[in-house]
């Protein structure tokens, strides 16, 4: 059992590891952080905008970093906030022109960094592996909420 726990653990903290290497280096381009790549295609989806705590939700961040983030791409014109009379929290932050193209070349870089790492992975194992994962992920966040059985 503790080899399982070390495998999944490293192999977990491998594909961050690289994920977030190959990240940072595509978002250089834009000086920008690889936590980036992940509001730009996230907020892509979401042409009408989202709000702060909708990205807190959907990007799995907390609301300081959703605030600095959102701040850094404002400064770089990717980003813009509309109806922010309700406070710092309220409005939405919508993709300018300039950050629809960031987010299409981030799609465009990850669909093929994901290629690549799969290139040697049927797609039957491909699906598999998705279901493994998302069950890994589903089960680990009900223990975190609920934490471990004794």
């Amino acid at each position: 059992m503790v080899d399982r726990f070390e495998r999944f653990s490293r192999g977990v903290s491998e594909l961050s590891k690289y994920w977030h290497k190959i990240a940072a280096d595509e978002m250089e381009k834009y000086g920008l952080k690889g936590i980036h790549s992940v509001y730009l295609i996230t907020m892509d989806k979401y042409p009408d905008g989202l709000t702060a705590s909708e990205l807190c939700k959907l990007c799995s961040r907390d609301k300081a970093d959703v605030s600095r983030m959102m701040s850094i791409m404002e400064k770089k014109g990717l980003v813009s906030k509309e109806g922010v009379s309700g406070g710092a929290y309220k409005g939405a932050f919508r993709l300018t022109d300039e950050g629809k193209k960031a987010a299409d070349f981030v799609r465009e870089r990850a669909c093929l960094a994901v290629y690549h790492s799969g290139m040697n992975v049927s797609d039957e194992k491909r699906e598999i592996f998705y279901e493994v994962l998302d069950s890994f992920s589903e089960n680990l966040k009900k223990l975190s909420e609920e934490g471990l059985p004794i």
